[in-house]
């Protein structure tokens, strides 16, 4: 066969390697990804639980990086400590490995019968769960249709002269070969996809088991490049904390691997004589043997990473996003719940504009006008940053509950913007006026301009509880809200208007500006309400879709 043809079919069947691997974990990712999620989270409270959990989640996703992007996720918001995070780590290491160990059987004739039940399932099925299903099924079959085929590739070349010599010089300098399997796995972000090739090399005699073992060792230091290339971004060393601990604890056991690499290697062979699954064993003997080494060590290694890479003491640029990884992109279930960490500093900013709103209404604190009009740009800037990563996410990639979630997080991120302007636009050029022109509220008039501004607060808070928590029972206490600052402005306005017949205001606009103030602190609170409480209750059947009374009632 002509040699650049060969290098295209080998491309080629690499390509459908990756992409059948591709299929596995969307598919489980839209079937079991919230699940996956709560497991992971629930399990990260002790080192053997959260490294059972690693290896358990990462088999069934075919990526230790979805796995990482999780653990980094709740380790950055600070609901995990790192030594838990690190085990997590070291058990989708393991967990990598298991699908090789399947694929290292005879199980090629399984493939057309995959892809046959996985098609039926995906054009057929009456539910999303069974269509999500069905990708996976596809996934597989054409996981180990790459496979036959790239054996099959390997076949006619294993007595070739030249590529004996050029694999050994490799086989000569297992470092050379390590580094050269570790750049590949970097380029296309697939250990599992780089192994299985060794292996099919391997078993054609093409490579030594040696030299297969040294790029097995490669292949497992170039898994770990890449979360630290492309993990999260920004100028604070301690998101890195957890990729750069897991490139590490890999880059010890390639250097030891290496080390002890011919005697480990006869040890080997002489128990399993296949080479294909002796290069499956040591794939899953390194990483095994690397989480037995580091598993008790990870408290003291954990505290070792923290003083290598402190937290950043610099204030940071509150416009700036924290939570929006680009690499967590490709896995939504991981991105989703990135926007959603970012949409709550949206709360943050809005309570911190309300509150200066207030001081400079009622205390008359000029400075407050200035910080408070500052966060405005605050919201916009991260309002636009959610919108675009958002964007960004693959649509097919999403299942109906993604897309449920997509449109929840667009509607608070909306409101909560909206609501700011209402306080940069309305609010504070009201304290700005009242300032200025010396204008004086009545005692009564200023105390409850202060019970409404305390209280828009409080449902703020309620707001971001419900985004969290999605419970019917605090969307319906904030709905609630709308109608009692309804309420509570018709009460105000009736009791400035007895005011105003009792004598006891003197200028028309003084009444003018409380009105309009009262106004706009329910607009305000309306848009907040907006942002969380109503997307819950139409959810529920709760919410009605108009106000106005049809004919006949």
């Amino acid at each position: 066969m002509i040699f650049p043809v060969t290098l295209i079919d080998l491309a080629g069947f690499v390509a459908l390697l990756l992409w059948g691997a591709h299929m596995v974990q969307s598919g489980v990712q839209r079937t079991f990804g919230p699940r996956l999620r709560a497991i992971l989270g629930n399990a990260l409270k002790g080192r053997l639980r959260a490294f059972l959990a690693g290896m358990g989640v990462t088999a069934l996703l075919q990526s230790s990086t979805a796995t990482g992007l999780m653990a980094a996720g709740f380790a950055a918001g600070g609901f995990v400590e790192l030594a838990p995070a690190l085990a997590v780590m070291l058990g989708a290491n393991v967990g990598t490995t298991l699908i090789v160990q399947a694929f290292s059987f005879d199980v090629a004739a399984a493939s057309p019968a995959l892809i046959f039940v996985g098609v039926l399932m995906f054009r057929r099925g009456s539910g999303p769960r069974t269509h999500d299903l069905g990708r996976v099924y596809i996934g597989f079959g054409l996981m180990l249709l790459a496979l036959h085929q790239l054996l099959g590739l390997m076949t006619p070349y294993e007595d070739a002269p030249s590529l004996r010599i050029l694999l050994g010089s490799v086989s000569a300098a297992p470092l050379l070969a390590a580094l050269l399997a570790a750049g590949l796995t970097w380029a296309i972000h697939s250990s599992v996809a780089v192994v299985l090739v060794i292996m099919s090399l391997a078993s054609k005699g093409v490579v030594s088991p040696d030299a297969a073992f040294a790029l097995v060792l490669g292949a497992n230091l170039g898994a770990a490049i890449n979360p630290v290339l492309e993990g999260p971004s920004g100028n604070d060393p301690a998101a890195k904390r957890l990729p750069v601990g897991n490139l590490i604890t890999r880059a010890g056991g390639v250097a030891a691997c290496l080390a002890l690499l011919h005697p480990i290697g006869r040890l080997l062979i002489s128990f399993e004589p296949d080479n294909a699954r002796a290069v499956a064993d040591f794939h899953t003997l390194f990483n095994l043997a690397t989480a037995v080494a580091f598993l008790p060590l990870l408290t003291s290694y954990a505290a070792l990473l923290r003083r290598l890479l402190p937290t950043r003491l610099d204030p940071a640029d509150p416009s700036r996003p924290l939570y929006l990884d680009p690499a967590a992109r490709e896995t939504p279930i991981v991105a989703l719940g990135a926007a959603a960490r970012e949409a709550l500093r949206l709360v943050d900013a809005l309570e911190a504009m309300v509150q200066g709103a207030r001081d400079a209404l009622v205390e008359g604190d000029r400075k407050q006008i200035a910080d408070a009009r500052r966060l405005d740009s605050v919201l916009d800037r991260l309002n636009a940053a959610i919108k675009s990563y958002l964007a960004a996410i693959d649509p097919d990639e999403l299942s109906e509950a993604d897309h449920r979630k997509l449109h929840e997080i667009l509607t608070f991120t909306t409101n909560i913007e909206q609501a700011g302007d209402v306080v940069d636009r309305n609010l504070l050029p009201h304290a700005s006026k009242r300032l200025k022109r010396g204008l004086v509220f009545t005692k009564e008039g200023e105390e409850e301009l202060a019970a409404l501004m305390d209280r828009l607060v409080l449902n703020l808070r309620t707001a971001a509880t419900v985004f969290m928590t999605e419970d019917p029972r605090g969307a319906r206490l904030l709905a609630e809200e709308k109608a009692a600052f309804r309420d509570a402005e018709a009460t105000a306005t009736h009791a400035h208007f007895e005011r105003m017949r009792a004598g006891r205001l003197d200028a028309i606009e003084v009444s003018a500006l409380y009105l309009d103030l009262l106004r706009d602190i329910k607009l305000a609170n309306s848009h907040i309400v907006a942002a969380a409480a109503y997307p819950v209750l139409e959810r529920c059947g709760e919410l009605l879709p108009s106000r106005i009374a049809t004919n006949g009632r």
